[in-house]
């Protein structure tokens, strides 16, 4: 039985976490969270300690591991928020355990080469959840691309629209610098996914960025990839919001949908007894989707083509006439 602690334990994705470690029969010995609305502890681990403040968290795990190395940590589980993933990683490979870590691995490319360094330095290691990877449904057009001719350019169509209310603008993941941007937030686990099956990126064009609307073409090896993210209840197909549906996700893969909206239950446990046998996604498999990521909220934005994203309205296009040259203006 191996021991895992966990920071951000009162986010969101936690409770898979919880439920993974508990599923392949490990044990919880601390959490952290400064929030705490932490009951979901009781349905899993209702003895482990909880510590608000970081500080105390640290000395605790410190304490354990001087008293006794066999009953310290062998894994820190990272849900905290974005910003704060390299830094718990940090903390993990230097108190002596492996760091398992939620998406967006890290923020910027750069991050990753100095994990690395640490990782060498300390001979623990680094994994990131990347539960797609692990689909049955995914698995195989992996394996029906890679016999598919290598010269083929297929066309793909990403739409996910999934709504947010006020709320989220004062949170963390409004705040780019801390999130990464709405293609971080919700976008990371796709193009993570697209890059694995369809291979290295070519070029990354933007065509639209906005606190809570981004959308380009990404062209890869094997694809292009057009592309549309938002928060935003008014981008939702009619028929979904007459449904009373507050979330839509569409991929087509040469205009055919690709379905791939069931089998999610047991992912981040999949993860987790592959993490466990020794394999796992480590620092290079996260990569490139934070390279698209990071060049998707740093690339200057370019007027939409004709083969942008269907989504991607443009309300008024107008031509003006400014002396030497005409400049389109899109509003």
């Amino acid at each position: 039985m191996k021991k895992f602690a966990m920071t951000g334990v009162a986010g969101y994705i936690a409770p898979r976490h919880l439920k993974a470690i508990k599923d392949t029969n490990n044990e919880l010995i601390a959490a952290l969270d400064p929030h705490d609305s932490v009951g979901i502890l009781d349905s899993y681990f209702p003895n482990a300690k909880y510590f608000k403040e970081f500080e105390r968290f640290d000395r605790h795990l410190e304490k354990i591991k001087r008293n006794s190395k066999q009953n310290a940590i062998d894994y820190l589980t990272i849900c905290s928020p974005n910003y704060l993933h390299d830094a718990h990683i940090r903390f993990a490979l230097r108190t002596g355990a492996d760091a398992i870590c939620e998406k967006p691995l890290v923020l910027n490319p750069w991050n990753i080469d100095a994990l690395q360094e640490i990782e060498n330095e300390t001979g623990r290691k680094v994994y990131n959840i990347l539960q797609l990877r692990e689909h049955e449904a995914i698995i195989a057009l992996k394996d029906k691309i890679s016999s598919s001719p290598s010269d083929h350019k297929h066309d793909i169509m990403l739409t996910y629209i999934t709504t947010r209310g006020q709320w989220y603008d004062h949170a963390w993941k409004g705040d780019i610098e801390k999130s990464g941007g709405v293609a971080t937030n919700i976008g990371v686990h796709f193009f993570d996914m697209l890059s694995w099956i369809f291979g290295k990126v070519q070029k990354n064009n933007i065509y639209l960025s906005e606190p809570r609307r981004v959308s380009g073409l990404l062209e890869l090896e094997n694809a292009n990839v057009r592309w549309f993210l938002s928060l935003d209840t008014n981008d939702l197909p009619e028929e979904v919001v007459n449904k009373g549906i507050r979330t839509y996700r569409s991929l087509s893969i040469d205009d055919a949908e690709f379905n791939f909206s069931d089998g999610f239950t047991e992912l981040h446990t999949k993860v987790y007894e592959s993490i466990l046998e020794g394999k796992g996604y480590g620092l290079d498999s996260s990569r490139q989707s934070i390279e698209i990521v990071h060049d998707i909220r740093n690339t200057k934005v370019n007027s939409p083509t004709d083969y942008a994203h269907p989504n991607l309205v443009i309300k008024n296009s107008i031509v003006k006439n400014n002396g030497k040259k005409k400049i389109k203006v899109f509003n």
